[in-house]
């Protein structure tokens, strides 16, 4: 099985750059959000979904996002994002239907990839991101979009 990445390392070291300045200055997560969902949804090859999903309640809520509507509540441990929140890892899954327990907000999706978002060294949500082909995340995607998940709460 070959990888691929949703985006190249020279294309990744730009999106941290704009990343990093769109969150300068400031402290409002529903703007970072929102803008950082915005820039990757459109930075990243094949992704049909680019969003945010925030613990509240001890539960996942949905937050800003770029593509299809998509599931509002999540539950720890259930799908990918409640995996990767349970885990406090990064989860990247090539085959979607291959995913016990994946829940399937756009049936196009084929692979995922979810990375935890910290904030004060506590889980605070996650990033997902769905791609309409197989196998769409890698090793760089999970080096490169922690990066930029790290910025959302540096101001």
């Amino acid at each position: 099985m070959v990888l691929l990445s949703a985006a190249s390392k020279k294309d990744y070291q730009l999106l941290v750059e704009q990343a990093t300045a769109l969150v300068e200055g400031e402290d409002d997560w529903i703007a970072n959000t929102a803008n950082l969902s915005a820039l990757l949804f459109h930075g990243l090859k094949n992704v049909n979904f680019a969003g945010i999903y925030r613990i509240k309640n001890n539960e996942l809520i949905l937050g800003p996002f770029q593509g299809q509507p998509a599931c509002v509540h999540i539950a720890f441990g259930k799908g990918v994002c409640g995996t990767a929140v349970a885990n406090e890892k990064t989860e990247i899954v090539t085959d979607v239907h291959q995913f016990a327990g994946h829940i399937a907000c756009d049936s196009r999706s084929k692979s995922e990839i979810v990375v935890p978002i910290f904030k004060d060294r506590q889980i605070w949500g996650v990033f997902d991101f769905d791609a309409l082909v197989k196998d769409n995340f890698d090793q760089t995607d999970q080096e490169y979009l922690e990066k930029i998940a790290a910025v959302i709460f540096k101001h």
